[in-house]
């Protein structure tokens, strides 16, 4: 059932209810003043005691009147009052207690039980009686026969019964109430379409906007109650919804984008391996020589190859939240030492400095220690790339916080375009346009950093100035801050 409906028939309830209830503080109200539960009966019967006799009324009881009053005993000549008569009125005649004449002769018993006594002095000459369910209007003149016999006479008027009261007046009474009845509909129907129907409608035409993938607009609520909350849950519906698919346009930018880098990050080598081993079979590499440098560049492409195949499915499993991760008490200072010398060997044919000597005293983390080691060679490794000056340096520095300790690696290498830095730990992302994996790499170690970092709980972020070098530092939190062994 609609609201309309609904609201449409509380109004007729409403109404009816009221009508009722009027009708009963009426009854109450009369019975209140006059102490008698006939009061309504009684007001009835006055009203028709006020009202006048017709013309026709009048001149026959005139005439009856003077007769009664010049020669009674006509009065009890059956033609002569035929005479008298006039066609639609009726009469009656009394002779002491008995009716001697009425034009009613199904009422003459009744008229003789109801019609008032006899009075001398015609003080009450007009007034209403009730037979059954039927009134009567009378007006009276009582005198005496010849014989000294008391009489009355009476012009009757048959006055309408309740039922037929209502009858008469129900045509009326309907286009009233019909058009009582319409206003109240109209102006209730009106009142309830401004505060109550306007606004849902309004909110059915924001839901269609929605279906139909409209998402710019704004829901104003008119008010401060029900409907006005309803307003302000749709709009935040609204705004949560056009993040929504802001992101999922942005995820699917961004998931076009990946399959585009992996396409060109993983044809690059193939397309290499190919050529080389087209190069061996079709005889290029004539001499033991040059099939040694192509086996050799062959096996270089696939451990890169195989290096970004390992990349993309780690980036994979941190991303769907789907890495183990290990944690326990880690001490940072010689944790770095360890892998600075491990480091050291691979950097010192390239004439790279690694300066990771800490004078701090022990610094206990929780950690994952591949992981960490992964974070920490993945900037390493990205340092190198755009290390250009003459006397090449990378330092490992710590900072203990109150609640955490920040790792700290920083190069003298070319630096980052300030463009760029926002975006250095997005995936695939890479500085340059050519994607050069000889100085670009995957693009995806920062981004496995940053993974890995918010995993534990900290934050990695990067500071550089073009041309004199970049530090890239992330914070892991002191003592045991994780109970589980999987990213959340």
């Amino acid at each position: 059932m609609s609201i309309k409906i609904r609201f449409l028939l509380s109004y007729i309830g409403v109404i009816v209810v009221s009508i009722i209830l009027c009708l009963a503080a009426g009854f109450l109200m009369l019975f209140t003043v006059t102490g008698d539960a006939n009061s309504v009966e009684h007001l009835f019967k006055k009203t028709y005691i006020q009202k006048p006799l017709t013309t026709e009324e009048e001149s026959t009881f005139l005439d009856l009147k003077l007769l009664a009053k010049k020669d009674p005993n006509t009065l009890l000549n059956t033609n002569e009052l035929q005479n008298i008569k006039q066609v639609g009125i009726d009469i009656a005649v009394r002779k002491g207690g008995e009716i001697v004449y009425s034009t009613d002769e199904q009422n003459r018993e009744k008229l003789q039980r109801f019609l008032p006594e006899f009075e001398e002095i015609n003080i009450n000459t007009r007034d209403t009686i009730r037979i059954d369910d039927r009134f009567y209007t009378y007006v009276k003149f009582d005198f005496y026969f010849e014989d000294g016999e008391q009489g009355s006479i009476f012009v009757l008027r048959k006055a309408s019964s309740v039922a037929e009261l209502t009858r008469e007046l129900f045509p009326l009474l309907l286009i009233l109430l019909v058009i009582l009845f319409v206003l109240i509909i109209g102006l209730l129907n009106y009142l309830v379409s401004r505060s109550i129907i306007k606004p849902v409608s309004f909110l059915k035409q924001a839901a269609d906007r929605i279906k139909s993938g409209d998402l710019d607009f704004k829901v104003t609520p008119a008010s401060n109650d029900e409907v006005g909350q309803l307003h302000l849950a749709f709009e935040e519906m609204r705004i949560r919804l056009k993040e929504s698919t802001e992101l999922q346009i942005k995820y699917e930018e961004n998931r076009k984008e990946l399959l585009s880098n992996i396409s060109h990050d993983l044809k690059t080598p193939i397309t290499s391996i190919i050529g080389y081993v087209e190069g061996i079979r079709d005889g290029v590499a004539n001499t033991p020589e040059k099939t040694a440098k192509y086996l050799s560049t062959i096996s270089l492409k696939a451990r890169d190859l195989d290096s970004l195949i390992d990349e993309l499915f780690l980036f994979s499993k941190l991303d769907l939240k789907r890495e183990p991760f290990f944690f326990e008490k880690v001490d940072l200072v010689p944790f770095i030492k360890d892998i600075s010398e491990e480091v050291q060997f691979d950097l010192q044919p390239h004439g790279i400095q690694l300066d990771a000597s800490i004078i701090a005293p022990s610094l206990i983390v929780t950690a994952d220690r591949e992981k960490i080691k992964r974070v920490m060679m993945n900037i390493i490794q990205n340092s190198v790339k755009f290390l250009d000056k003459d006397e090449k340096k990378i330092a490992i520095s710590l900072q203990e916080n109150n609640e955490d300790v920040m790792v700290i690696i920083t190069d003298n290498g070319q630096g980052i375009d300030p463009e760029a830095l926002p975006f250095v730990f997005d995936r695939f992302y890479r500085s340059e346009l050519s994607r050069n994996t000889a100085t670009g790499g995957s693009g995806l170690g920062l981004s496995i950093a940053k993974q890995i970092i918010h995993a534990h709980g900290g934050i990695i972020e990067a500071d550089s100035n073009l041309g004199e070098g970049t530090s890239v530092y992330f914070t892991l939190k002191k003592g045991d801050h994780r109970e589980t062994d999987f990213a959340d």
